[in-house]
């Protein structure tokens, strides 16, 4: 598929933790009457992104919209998660957005700016919040086996990131995002209010 020419970045939402601290898995948590895992589909596609994959692992998700790729690994965390999504990106995938189930304050229109820089020529692109570089991230393919290579434990594309400053373009997204996580109940209360 392309857009405006370049061929269009998939999306990939890491879904697959288990929830410890919240008490359940965060992908099926609901709010506003939808489902995590499906309000990240929904601003993975919203912002120009197919296909969107969704790494699932501690529980079974079906998602309408998105291939659901298991992670048998979930339990090592993040990086596994991104590990075996970068690994299921279709063949000839040019890039990937890839964003996470917890954080319902990111927006396709947030997701639509890294698109945006990657069809201005960026071969990495990371959302920024107060000049903090946070999620979610665009990554081109000629670094996918980077990126997974540095994907261990709870860190994703961080240690790649922090390896190649010079690779990032950094896209303010403070206007159209917030990059909060739902970590505990009290998150997720915070987050109703």
């Amino acid at each position: 598929m392309t857009l405006h020419g370049t061929e269009v970045p998939a999306g990939l939402l890491l879904a697959a933790g288990a929830g410890s601290r919240l008490g359940r898995p965060k992908a099926l948590v609901e709010v506003g009457g939808e489902r995590l895992v499906d309000r990240g589909v929904h601003l993975l596609r919203g912002g120009g992104c197919s296909p969107v994959l969704v790494v699932s692992g501690a529980t079974t998700v079906e998602v309408i919209g998105a291939v659901v790729v298991p992670n048998d690994g979930w339990r090592s965390g993040m990086g596994s998660s991104l590990r075996v999504g970068l690994a299921a990106l279709p063949p000839g995938c040019p890039a990937v957005v890839v964003a996470l189930v917890d954080q319902p304050r990111v927006t396709a229109d947030a997701v639509r700016r890294l698109v945006d820089a990657y069809e201005a020529g960026a071969r990495v692109a990371v959302a920024t919040y107060g000049g903090r570089p946070r999620n979610p991230v665009l990554i081109a393919a000629e670094h996918f086996a980077a990126v997974a290579a540095g994907a261990e434990g709870d860190v994703g594309a961080r240690a790649f990131l922090r390896a190649h400053p010079e690779l990032v373009t950094e896209v303010p997204c403070d206007d159209v995002a917030a990059p909060d996580d739902i970590d505990t109940p009290e998150d997720l209360a915070a987050y109703a209010d």
